[in-house]
């Protein structure tokens, strides 16, 4: 049942990031202006230049002495991120962006806009090693991980667009962002982390985000889940389960060889344990494969065995990827799985899907363009 990798991307040349005011602890952006000849103080109003303005460039950074600032902004915001392209979805609404990265590795990143508000869907990993076969990503095998500012620059780029206006009508505030684009985020921890205590920092120091308007999505490394139970930052948990029985997710999920569906489930409840945090579960449902009601029962069985009120299931109509076998399933097939989800009590919502008409599924652009 497992295919090969549709497409083995080469690998680009490959090199570490230059360092970025973003990668830094606010000590450290305080010691690395005192490096530069400046006093502490002007970090934390290129902070706020940043965080709450907005901009990395000289020009708007005004309140920088003259003769300083384009050095403090050359050694500490070196350009990490260039548009390849952007196509757009809904009327505007949905902006999908391919980016190049300093050493021509390219990834992507989805801009949603709802009524007053926006969500960015952001890319953690250039390719994934998770090798799921139904996931364009999975295909391409994992070129490197994303430094931590990196991924902070997509959130960035997509604040600035979702203020300026840039999604098809008036300007809204980036709420959301969730780690659902390419990779797998708990296999690149510490820029993960890093990124969420970016987002969830008042500003000036962050982007002031509230941390239940951040979702960490992962295919179940339980580990890393238990770890992030600790971290003290409540942030949303999406755990990609996609089958409830370890003989069908060992395909679909290779990692599950290594941790089943109930040590999954079960670290998913403990986080909830520890953080109070609902977690999603997100079940792609694919046609013929994982769609069947009875499936639907024994996920509601499981879910209910470790409790009430801890969780909601996403089920997600697959975005098809070219030339793949793996489809959406059948509408009415879909209903019932639904149903059969709420016969057992469980909160249960389709995920709004954007999108499918501009290559929607992550990894499709970079597979075009590699």
């Amino acid at each position: 049942m497992t295919q090969r990798p549709l497409l083995q991307m080469a690998a680009p040349r490959r090199g570490k990031p230059p360092r970025h005011f973003a990668d830094l602890t606010r000590e450290e952006r305080q010691e690395a202006v005192r490096e530069l000849g400046q006093p502490a103080f002007r970090a934390k109003q290129m902070a706020h230049h940043y965080y709450s303005h907005l901009t990395a460039t000289a020009e708007d950074m005004t309140d920088l002495p003259a003769g300083a600032r384009d050095g403090l902004v050359e050694a500490l915001f070196p350009p990490l991120l260039s548009k390849v392209t952007s196509l757009e979805a809904d009327g505007g609404a949905t902006k999908k962006t391919l980016w190049s990265l300093h050493d021509n590795v390219k990834v992507e990143s989805v801009l949603m806009k709802y009524p007053g508000r926006a969500t960015l869907c952001v890319t953690s990993q250039a390719g994934c090693g998770m090798a799921c076969p139904f996931c364009a990503t999975g295909q391409m095998g994992l070129t490197r991980n994303l430094s931590a500012a990196e991924i902070i620059e997509q959130v960035r780029m997509a604040a600035l667009a979702a203020r300026d206006g840039d999604l098809g009508g008036d300007p809204v505030r980036l709420s959301n962002v969730v780690f659902m684009g390419m990779g797998e985020p708990l296999a690149n921890y510490k820029a993960v982390m890093a990124t969420v205590r970016a987002l969830t920092t008042p500003e000036p120091e962050g982007f002031g985000l509230s941390a239940r308007h951040v979702t960490v999505s992962t295919v179940g490394l339980v580990p890393a889940i238990d770890k992030l139970a600790k971290e003290g930052i409540p942030v949303t948990l999406a755990l990609s389960l996609h089958a409830p029985d370890d003989e069908l997710r060992n395909e679909l999920v290779p990692i599950n060889t290594r941790w089943s569906v109930d040590e999954a489930l079960d670290a998913a409840r403990r986080y909830f344990d520890a953080t109070g945090r609902r977690v999603s579960i997100e079940y792609a449902l694919i046609r013929d494969m994982n769609d069947h009601a009875h499936r639907a029962d024994l996920l509601g069985e499981k879910l209910n065995a470790r409790g009430e009120g801890w969780v909601h299931v996403n089920p997600i109509p697959l975005n098809p990827t070219p030339g793949s076998i793996w489809t959406a399933s059948d509408p009415a097939v879909e209903r019932e799985f639904v149903n059969r989800l709420r016969s057992h009590g469980i909160p249960t919502t389709i995920r709004d899907t954007r999108g499918s008409d501009i290559d929607g599924a992550c990894g499709q652009l970079a597979i075009k363009e590699a």
